[in-house]
């Protein structure tokens, strides 16, 4: 999936020259955490959010800084920072040129960068010009509509696609018995010898349409010495 599958492109803008003021009536209203700023002719030029507000002489959050740190960042930092603390207009305040994706930049990209650059959401930009907006809520609600109960499959089917999905995990082991599986309700069964893979398994097999639930019979086996570590109740010894 790319981003132009899941973007908001109805977004609410702001302009350089709005007062902070209005801006965070306007977040509070539409419960935003940030805002794209974007001029006349709608070039994304920076975007203000919630953390541009948090260091305020009004609400006496003012950075504070000794004087021998002042001394070594000299008069510009200190300037800046009241800047930050007592701005009246977006321009003030806002973070120019921010990370920018494409409405063809596929969604593990910008999850990456949702990761590494500790943001919560990015512009969707073409030629310059503000054309939506990716946030974690997008990709919130595009992994809802996945995970919504898909239709019922014949257990022939889902049979065949659980095959087929363990086949394709390099992880998973070769030696499981091919799964039962009764009104979509899928039992395993068999031998076992890593637990994280035993959890993964059961993952795998929910993802697969038309499974209702998971029942796990496996036979948890330590590798080395053969003892077992866990078993279905009522059964002993190895499968």
């Amino acid at each position: 999936m790319k981003a132009a599958d899941i973007m908001t492109r109805d977004v609410i803008t702001v302009s350089p020259d709005d007062l902070i003021a209005d801006v965070i009536t306007l977040m509070l209203d539409k419960k935003i955490s940030g805002l794209p700023v974007v001029d006349a002719e709608r070039n994304l030029i920076g975007i203000v959010t919630e953390g541009d507000f948090l260091r305020r002489s009004e609400l006496d959050t003012r950075r504070e800084r000794t004087r021998w740190l002042e001394f070594i960042l000299g008069p510009g930092k200190a300037a800046a920072d009241f800047v930050e603390a007592n701005a009246r207009h977006v321009r003030d305040v806002m973070t120019p040129k921010p990370y920018t994706v494409s409405e063809f930049t596929p969604l593990f990209e910008i999850v990456e960068l949702f990761e590494k650059r500790k943001v919560k959401r990015v512009p969707v930009t073409a030629n310059g010009k503000l054309v939506g907006v990716v946030s974690r809520v997008d990709l919130l609600r595009a992994l809802g509509k996945h995970l919504e109960r898909p239709s019922l499959a014949s257990d022939d089917a889902i049979r065949e696609n659980i095959t087929k999905a363990i086949a394709r995990e390099p992880w998973a082991p070769p030696y499981i018995p091919a799964p039962e599986v009764v009104d979509g309700i899928v039992t395993l069964r068999g031998t076992i010898f890593d637990a994280t893979v035993r959890e993964a398994l059961k993952v795998l097999i929910q993802t697969v349409p038309g499974v209702r639930e998971v029942r796990d019979e496996l036979v948890l086996v330590e590798p080395m010495s053969g003892v077992v570590l866990d078993q279905p109740e009522g059964r002993s010894g190895r499968d």
